[in-house]
């Protein structure tokens, strides 16, 4: 046999080449796809076999400190489809999209076009109620409809609705948090969703004898605010009423503050929103032609009700920065409460600097220069002061940078001046021509109250999980000491003076030793619009306070704009409830004592005989009008006004009816307004009617209307306040 030439070696050898090289790609290609791309394969396999649905975890509970719920979790469902699937289903994509829209309420031609798509998962309808979602499932069931799944989901739902509701914020449709705690608390307690798994043919499928596979979601944890909700409803209903009563064209705020670790109790802005429903149109706009999710919608509700004032807005707090001025004072001992100063015009940089009253007080102490509020006085301080201590002390005492109390769109508010002037301090001195936030302010103050430590406000107190076990603990942070502890207390006993003797004698309770400063500044639209904004921030006890309340009301337009006649009694009145409500105990003083002696309780003289009525009644130091044609010592007594059990002053006239009226004998209401006490219950006593005095100083409002028809004896409450001297 003859050996194969050159030519058939060259062929053959050619030939094993291109035999290795293909079997080197096949195996460099097997390797690739078994090791490279093994794991992405073996998903992409995974994900076209399987169908997968999501299940939403429950979102964890926002409670009180004392435990009451401001926002759960309702079970809901969530219909979904796999559009691939409903095309081998026995009824038409019509046909399933008219049923489900009849069920669901949703236009059927959006169903239709979601039926219609190229893909195994979508969205038909979120967060339907269990009832709705139950008549899906039955319609699934008699139907053998395929392709149409209802998954179990979770609502937010607030049941105290707006109560709190710029704390609380709100969650969107996928349940992530938006606004207030729900965003900032967001990776607590939204959880990790579940999932249910089913096997999927070629054709996207649901194989009949796969076994579904559930992975049970985790639930978010429990979060623990430091409000407490009875003193968030007394708060919001104190601030609503007092917007009404003195038409506070742009709403206010308050909040409530224990000094000693920073708690905020209650925080109110109004205007606000229902949580449940945070996209409805604000009062004032058209909701005809309200969508509330364009983008033009969205910033109306950003600006507006959505918008919480007490942290995001900025305003010159006005004379409630007096209270920080005398601190500084105090602190490096340039000024001491018995030193004699005066409220003669100040002139700095060619301004002349006034006192807000026309007629001056003259030489008077420290002391009653704070009660005063004599302007002058804290220039003089500021100046003794200098430029570089007086703002050292604003940055010490928290002006210069944010809170960072635990919500979103905190202001840092603002010393605009880099290098401020004479002129910039001697009119910060009383709070004028620079901007705060409300929260700044109370926690400026919770530092004057509580021993000179300026403590970070705290809004979330614990975490806690399914089974009320404390996962973590929010503790209270000290930021620095601002002022001794002999200052503060020095500072507490003057501010309990200018509640007493002050501006702020509209906050006094009785039993209750208040400290605070009352505040009225201008806005940039004062000259224009008249448009102030009214506040007074104090606290109490004065020598061991527990609670710190700060009440600003924006654009009042009513009677007066004066922070000490709107503003003080709103807080004296917040402050009376929750003291109250902590149990904390009142100690009276001889002035208090002897108003309260003069209150009684009327007596029952009913069915008695009129001799022994009228000894009864002088034993209590009442008066008497006796109706009816028989007046003897032995005529018995049918009816009396008051009523027994009435709360009564001393003095005040009880009609006795000597027989069964038909009608009650009525008197017209007098008109009380800038009536005194004296006045006042002189013209109604007059009349046979009785007055129940609520506060001092001269009436500004009454129970009754003047010109309404009411029955003699009758109680009539007024209201009195100082409108003089008062800032």
């Amino acid at each position: 046999m003859s050996k194969p030439d050159i030519h058939v070696k060259r062929r053959l050898f050619v030939l094993l080449f291109l035999f290795c090289l293909a079997l080197s790609c096949l195996t460099f290609r097997l390797g690739q796809l078994q090791i490279a791309e093994g794991q992405k394969l073996s998903e992409m396999a995974y994900e076209q076999q399987t169908l997968e649905r999501l299940i939403s975890p429950k979102r964890g509970v926002i409670y009180d400190r004392n435990g009451k719920e401001l926002a759960i979790s309702a079970a809901v469902d969530t219909i979904i489809a796999n559009p691939k699937e409903i095309r081998n289903a026995k009824l038409s994509i019509d046909e399933i999209a008219e049923k489900l829209s009849e069920i669901l309420l949703v236009d059927k031609s959006t169903l239709i076009t979601k039926l219609s798509k190229e893909v195994q998962y979508e969205v038909i309808k979120q967060k339907v109620e269990k009832e709705i979602g139950d008549s899906v499932k039955q319609w699934i069931k008699d139907e053998n409809i395929i392709g149409i799944y209802v998954t179990e989901d979770t609502k937010r739902y607030y049941p105290q609705k707006n109560l709190a509701s710029h704390v609380l914020g709100f969650t969107g449709s996928d349940n992530q948090g938006l606004e207030g705690i729900e965003a900032v608390m967001d990776k607590y307690l939204k959880g990790v969703p579940g999932r249910i798994l089913s096997e999927v043919d070629a054709v996207n499928r649901t194989i009949p004898s796969s076994n579904e596979k559930k992975i049970d979601p985790s639930d978010g944890l429990n979060v623990v605010l430091t409000l407490d909700y009875t003193i968030q409803y007394m708060v919001e209903e104190a601030l609503e009423k007092a917007i009404l009563e003195n038409k506070a064209l742009n709403g206010g705020t308050v909040i409530v503050m224990d000094p000693r670790n920073g708690d905020i109790l209650a925080m109110a802005s109004k205007p606000d929103y229902d949580p449940n429903n945070p996209f409805a149109a604000p009062v004032g706009v058209d909701s005809s032609k309200w969508k509330g999710y364009t983008n033009e919608d969205v910033a109306v509700l950003q600006s507006t009700v959505w918008r919480n004032k007490a942290i995001s807005d900025t305003y010159e707090p006005g004379s409630t920065f007096k209270a920080i001025t005398s601190a500084m004072g105090l602190e490096e001992g340039v000024i001491a409460p018995d030193t004699q100063v005066n409220d003669y015009p100040v002139k700095v940089g060619g301004w002349t600097i006034n006192c807000w009253r026309s007629n001056l007080h003259g030489e008077e102490t420290f002391s009653e220069a704070v009660y005063n509020s004599c302007n002058p006085v804290f220039v003089s301080v500021a100046q003794s002061l200098g430029i570089k201590t007086f703002y050292k002390y604003l940055r010490a005492f928290g002006f210069y940078e944010a809170t960072n109390i635990d919500l979103p769109s905190e202001t840092k508010g603002g010393i605009i001046h880099a290098e401020p002037s004479e002129t910039d301090m001697a009119v910060a001195s009383f709070g004028q021509r620079f901007q705060i936030t409300p929260i700044q302010l109370i926690t400026a103050y919770s530092a004057i109250a509580n021993g000179g430590y300026l403590v970070k406000p705290r809004l979330v107190k614990e975490l806690r999980d399914s089974q009320w076990n404390i996962v973590e603990k929010f503790e209270t942070e000290v930021i620095r000491q601002v002022i001794s502890n002999d200052t503060s207390k020095t500072l507490r006993g003057i501010l309990e003076g200018a509640v007493t003797y002050g501006t702020g004698k509209n906050a006094y309770i009785k039993g209750y030793r208040v400290a605070g400063k009352t505040g009225t500044s201008e806005t940039l639209e004062s000259a224009s619009k008249g448009r102030y904004i009214a506040s007074f921030s104090a606290f109490a006890p004065a020598d061991n306070p527990v609670v710190n309340v700060l009440v600003i009301l924006d654009y009042p337009t009513g009677f007066s704009y004066m922070g000490g006649v709107i503003a003080a009694p709103v807080a004296g009145s917040i402050l009376e409830d929750v003291l109250n409500y902590l149990g904390v105990e009142r100690y009276y003083t001889e002035k208090d004592k002897e108003m309260i002696k003069n209150t009684i309780f009327v007596p029952d003289v009913k069915n008695t005989k009129l001799e022994n009525a009228e000894n009864m009644l002088k034993s209590f130091n009442l008066n008497y009008i006796i109706e009816g044609n028989d007046k003897s010592p032995n005529s018995v007594i049918i009816e009396q006004i008051p009523k027994s059990g009435t709360n009564v002053q001393e003095k005040s006239i009880i009609v006795l009816y000597t027989y069964k009226p038909d009608e009650y004998i009525s008197v017209k209401m007098p008109d009380l307004k800038n009536k005194t006490i004296y006045e006042a219950t002189k013209t109604l006593n007059e009349l046979g009617l009785n007055i129940m005095v609520q506060g001092d100083g001269v009436a500004v409002s009454q129970g009754v209307n003047p010109g309404v028809m009411v029955n003699k004896g009758d109680v009539i409450e007024v209201e009195f306040k100082y409108l003089d001297n008062v800032e």
